[in-house]
């Protein structure tokens, strides 16, 4: 028993230190504003640790890789985790998902990522809201 309680807590530490590094994507409201214009809200988690690690900016790309938009973040959100920030970005006409992924300025990409469904009104991660 005491090897299987030692192994739940060396896997508890290990998600633990894999969510303290890297920018994390949590949640993501898409709203069609008009035509091809998008606001997407989205809702990041990071360690911040002042001046020099701390997540940086967020992007929404294509799954191929192409990127449509970004919203730079401008300082550290220490004291506001998770933090959500707003952008307005043009979706090409015809796309039916995008993905949202976290920047940070040591790890850089590679945290959690949210895929939006821009055909379906709610999924794993995200809202879509479209305006007719």
């Amino acid at each position: 028993m005491k090897i299987a309680g030692l192994s739940l807590l060396l896997a508890a530490l290990s998600v633990s230190a894999a969510w303290a590094g890297k920018a994390h994507v949590l949640f993501v409201e898409a709203t069609q504003e008009s035509g091809d214009v998008w606001t997407f809200s989205v809702t990041v988690k990071h360690d911040d640790k002042g001046p020099k690690h701390w997540a940086d900016w967020w992007r929404v790309r294509t799954p191929e890789g192409r990127e449509l938009g970004r919203r730079v973040l401008l300082h550290s959100h220490e004291d506001e985790q998770p933090f959500t920030r707003d952008e307005r970005i043009r979706i090409p006409p015809g796309t039916r998902s995008v993905v949202v992924e976290a920047h940070d300025k040591v790890h850089g990409l590679g945290g959690a990522t949210v895929t939006v469904d821009l055909t379906k009104p709610a999924g794993q991660g995200y809202t879509v809201t479209r305006r007719p």
